[in-house]
């Protein structure tokens, strides 16, 4: 067995309660097709725009996660192979 995912965390889920996250304007370019085809459907384009930043973070998070965690992880699972798993006389399944 080796170790896929060591930590999973969905840092996308708003938070909970009436507190808001604080806001700032900002300005963007965006293709002209798509930003008339989100107004004419009554797409909200900020809110549409910051999941699409909430969505490349949470990537760019777990990117840099397992560059950072990789040694670790390779060197658990060498010693999973080489060793099985730790309580594996006690499983039931």
């Amino acid at each position: 067995m080796v170790l896929r995912y060591v930590f999973r965390y969905d840092f996308t889920v708003p938070p909970k309660g009436p507190a808001m996250p604080a806001r700032r304007s900002t300005s963007m370019t965006l293709d002209a097709a798509l930003l008339d085809e989100a107004k004419a459907l009554g797409v909200n384009v900020s809110r549409a725009a910051e999941q699409g930043v909430a969505a490349a973070l949470k990537a760019a998070r777990a990117e840099a996660w397992k560059r950072e965690n990789a040694e670790a992880i390779k060197n658990y699972n060498t010693w999973i192979e080489e060793n099985g798993l730790p309580l594996a006389e006690y499983r039931v399944f």
